[in-house]
């Protein structure tokens, strides 16, 4: 009977960080930086791998879609949590939440298999060199990346629909800066059953098959790596998976790190800067990892500039 009594809300009030203005003022202009760097780092990922014939490989066609997911991804919240820093209230319209775990969902999981893909690029690089033209053709490339981005609406779609079965009567107030569906099922007064459900289901596809997609081609690529005999050789062959392995041990580290811990009242500040890492600042560091730590990346940026 208290169901049916329920006003569904029309807005959600975001929590944010701190109500000190001095605080905010200086995390405004933090995020801020971050958000910039993060922004040119991947359009000149893209535009550096479009403009050089040298990048024109089935790794680099990953790298620029992983580029252009990071800025999408930096794009959903950062803005948003850039204007609520200015702003006395601090507020989001129930379809701009639904809108932010739609996309929030989407190139997540999108990202994830973007590195797993990655991940079997270099196996096949590695470990198959022979067959790595054959087997990593562009209708491939394109079936893997597209498959990527199709298991990220997926994703998108339910978690949409796991938050359209919540209601929200007693509280409005969700404990962080941005809408996602964690705390929005500890928020909602109905039964969250079936989001649970979702969420767990969702985490248990398309996070687990990942991971081992990305476990699997790394034993492989490491067994074959000390199969061989010149230590030239070996470290030749593990540099060009360096880059891709620090991406992948910052985006899973900081998403299981979010996902894994609720938020608690104990840890409520650390979780936020959980979340603050695996929002904000892994989409500025993947540009600057494979800028910094990749060879081919970096010469291909002295020639750009050479020309230009």
């Amino acid at each position: 009977m208290a169901q049916s009594n329920c006003t569904q809300v029309t807005e959600f009030s975001l929590a944010g960080f701190t109500e000190d203005p001095v605080t905010q003022v200086y995390l405004f202009l933090l995020f801020l930086l971050t958000y910039l760097v993060s922004i040119l780092g991947n359009l000149g990922i893209i535009i550096l791998i479009r403009a050089s014939p040298n990048l024109h490989s089935p790794m680099y066609y990953f790298l620029g879609n992983l580029a252009f997911v990071d800025l999408c991804f930096s794009t959903i919240n950062t803005p948003k949590m850039l204007v609520d820093f200015m702003s006395e209230k601090k507020s989001i319209a129930y379809a701009g939440c639904v809108a932010q775990v739609f996309l929030l969902h989407i190139f997540g999981v999108t990202e994830y298999f973007l590195l797993a893909s990655m991940a079997y690029d270099r196996y096949v690089a590695i470990c198959h060199p022979l067959l790595y033209p054959l087997v990593m053709s562009p209708e491939c490339c394109f079936q893997l990346v597209t498959g990527s981005y199709l298991m990220g609406l997926t994703n998108g779609v339910g978690q949409t629909i796991s938050m359209s079965t919540l209601s929200f009567c007693s509280s409005s107030t969700v404990d962080l800066f941005f809408c996602d569906i964690s705390p929005l099922i500890s928020l909602s007064s109905s039964d969250t059953t079936l989001s649970h459900t979702i969420l767990t289901t969702a985490a248990s596809l398309f996070g687990v098959s990942s991971i081992l997609v990305i476990l699997l081609s790394y034993v492989a690529i490491i067994a074959t790596i000390l199969s061989i005999n010149s230590a030239e050789g070996k470290r030749k062959a593990f540099s060009t998976c360096t880059s891709h392995l620090t991406t992948v041990s910052i985006s899973y580290g900081a998403s299981l790190s979010t996902y894994l811990n609720p938020i608690s009242d104990s840890s409520r500040g650390a979780d936020k800067w959980a979340v603050v890492l695996y929002t904000v600042v892994t989409p500025m560091l993947n540009p600057v990892i494979y800028s910094l730590r990749n060879k081919e990346v970096k010469e291909a940026l002295r020639r750009l500039l050479k020309i230009k």
